[in-house]
């Protein structure tokens, strides 16, 4: 990062939206110690880190856009899911996705998951880059300044964030299991 300057850092960002087990907090935080140094200025390492997520996240919202919900109708009978299940998860999508994308945004580990049902919904391109861009920003921001404010031990961002990220993970996936066992059973009384 330190010799491919900004586009690194945008470039880094970028995978890690890509392929998420490459975290952020580990990221950020090493940006925000070259913003001690000198090397970077918090600004820049703010608009380049935002410009590899949102990059990233576009990539992700256009594939589950174009071939997510062809795909899951082609193999909804082994999933269990109907296009009238779609139909109502994009309903639902459209009333409350933009407090998830800009929400998730800020929560390691569904920060890129988040693009998929924007897409599949169809959630507008521009509407999605917005709440993205936000809500990225408010993330990277915030960790750059922690490494930042911490120099040499910028290290410790990690030990902070990797906690509370857990628990965020641990409940959001409490949530989705909730939801799920409500749908099933909901489903199958219906049927």
């Amino acid at each position: 990062m330190s010799s491919a300057g900004y586009p690194g850092l945008a470039g880094l960002i970028l995978v890690e939206n890509l392929f998420p087990p490459i975290p952020s907090e580990v990221i950020l935080p090493l940006a925000g110690f070259y913003v001690s140094t000198g090397q970077f200025a918090f600004v820049w390492a703010v608009i380049a880190a935002t410009a590899g997520s949102l990059v990233g996240a576009l990539v992700i919202h256009g594939l589950a856009r174009r071939s997510g919900r062809p795909l899951l109708l082609r193999y909804g009978r082994l999933l269990r899911i109907r296009e009238a299940d779609l139909d109502r998860s994009d309903e639902w999508f459209d009333r409350f996705g933009g407090w998830l994308v800009l929400g998730d945004r800020m929560v390691p580990g569904a920060r890129s998951l988040v693009s998929v049902p924007a897409g599949l919904s169809e959630m507008p391109v521009g509407r999605f880059a917005l709440l993205t861009t936000i809500g990225s920003a408010v993330w990277n921001a915030a960790l750059i300044g922690a490494g930042s404010a911490l120099g040499d031990n910028y290290e410790k961002v990690g030990d902070v964030v990797g906690p509370i990220s857990t628990i965020l993970n641990v409940s959001l996936i409490l949530l989705l299991t909730g939801v799920g066992i409500w749908w099933f059973r909901r489903r199958r009384r219906d049927s």
